[in-house]
């Protein structure tokens, strides 16, 4: 027996917040290798749970399941560390870009958008001064 923390399925996946289902896929797509017990059982050890956070992490970032094997060395046995870091840095300077660019489209939709809203605003307020007021829906005042 070990003294190093493990997991089944079910907690892996409460703890991460995802279903068993998924984490059953990402070993199907041999990014995850779990031990398994005599009874067949999947066992999570440490480095399963670091490897489901970064799969996780890159999925959030936009990676693809392929790109993800790619940062954790699963594509190519002859990956060292440093190549993981530059594969990493790599995908990060894309992602970063892409953030930036997306930036840039919301911040001139925003800008925009201001402008349609001060136009509307001012046509809005000169079609109120030119027109009479609306007749009150209330009670209508005793005639004479």
């Amino acid at each position: 027996m070990t003294d190093q923390p493990t997991w089944t399925i079910s907690q892996l996946a409460r703890e991460m917040g995802i279903s068993p289902r998924s984490i059953r896929f990402y070993e199907e797509k041999g990014l995850l290798s779990p031990r398994r017990t005599n009874g067949g059982y999947r066992i999570y050890t440490k480095r399963d749970r670091a490897r489901l956070k970064l799969i996780r992490r890159g999925k959030r970032f936009g990676l693809t399941l392929d790109e993800c094997a790619e940062i954790l060395g699963l594509a190519s046995v002859d990956l060292d560390e440093a190549e993981q870091i530059r594969k990493a840095l790599d995908y990060g300077e894309r992602i970063l870009a892409d953030v930036d660019r997306r930036l840039g489209d919301l911040k001139a939709m925003r800008r925009d958008l201001l402008q349609i809203e001060t136009r509307m605003r001012g046509r809005l307020a000169a079609l109120e001064a030119g027109r009479p007021k609306r007749p009150s829906r209330g009670r209508s005042a005793p005639g004479p």
